[in-house]
C-alpha cells in the first residue's frame, strides 16, 4: 500500500491494521532490546571480573614457570609438559535468551593429576602446573562469556535496526496514509451530507 492508495474504507481499515501491527511490533522489539541489554551488561561485568582473575593466575603461573626453567632447564620442563595428556573434558551446550542461542560450557572441576616424577622436578614446576590448571577452568568461563557477549551485541544491533525502521519509516508512513484517507473520506461524507440536504430540500418543495 502506498501514498496513492485509493481512499476507500477498506483501504483505511487495512492501513490502520498495518499501523497497529507496526506499533505493536515496535513495542515488542523495544522490550526485547531492553532485556538483551540488561543481559549483556551483566555478562560484561562478569567478563571484566574473570579477566582480572585469569590475568593474576597467568602471572603467577609464568613466574613459577620461569623459575622452573632456570632451576630445572627448559629441556626438562618441556619433557614434563609433553607428558601431560591433552583433555577435551567439556561440552558446549546452548540455551535461549529472547531467541539468541547462548553457549554454556559444561565441565567437571576435578583435582589435578601429576603425570611426572616428583624426583626430577621441584616446587616451582608444581606451582606452574597448578596455576595453569586453574587457568583452564577460568578460560572456559571467559570463552563462554565472550561468545555470549558477541552474540547478544549482534542481536541487539539487528533488533535496534528493525525497531528504527518501524519507528522512523513504517509507522510514520502508515500514520500519514491513515490520516490522508481519513481526511478524504470525511470530506466525502460532508459532501454527501450536503448533497442529501439539498436533495431532501428539493423533494420537500416538490411535495
Amino acid at each position: 500500500m502506498n501514498q496513492n492508495t485509493a481512499p476507500t474504507k477498506a483501504n483505511l481499515m487495512a492501513a490502520q491494521a498495518t499501523l497497529n501491527f507496526s506499533r505493536k511490533g515496535y513495542e515488542l522489539l523495544d522490550k526485547k532490546r531492553n532485556v538483551l541489554l540488561r543481559e549483556l551488561m551483566g555478562l560484561i561485568d562478569k567478563a571484566k571480573e574473570m579477566q582480572g582473575m585469569v590475568y593474576d593466575v597467568f602471572n603467577e603461573a609464568y613466574e613459577a614457570l620461569q623459575v622452573a626453567n632456570i632451576t630445572l632447564g627448559i629441556t626438562n620442563v618441556s619433557e614434563v609438559a609433553r607428558s601431560i595428556p591433552l583433555k577435551s573434558d567439556f561440552k558446549v551446550l546452548y540455551h535461549s535468551v529472547m531467541g539468541v542461542e547462548i553457549p554454556r560450557i559444561k565441565y567437571e572441576k576435578y583435582n589435578i593429576e601429576h603425570h611426572y616424577s616428583f624426583y626430577h622436578t621441584n616446587a616451582a614446576l608444581d606451582v606452574a602446573v597448578q596455576k595453569f590448571f586453574e587457568a583452564k577452568f577460568i578460560l572456559f568461563k571467559i570463552a563462554q562469556l565472550e561468545d555470549s557477549i558477541y552474540k547478544l551485541a549482534d542481536e541487539i544491533r539487528r533488533t535496534q535496526k528493525r525497531a528504527n525502521a518501524l519507528k522512523n519509516i513504517q509507522i510514520p508512513k502508515y500514520e500519514t496514509l491513515v490520516k490522508n484517507i481519513s481526511e478524504v473520506l470525511e470530506e466525502k461524507e460532508r459532501e454527501d451530507f450536503s448533497r442529501m440536504k439539498v436533495l431532501k430540500k428539493k423533494l420537500s418543495h416538490n411535495v
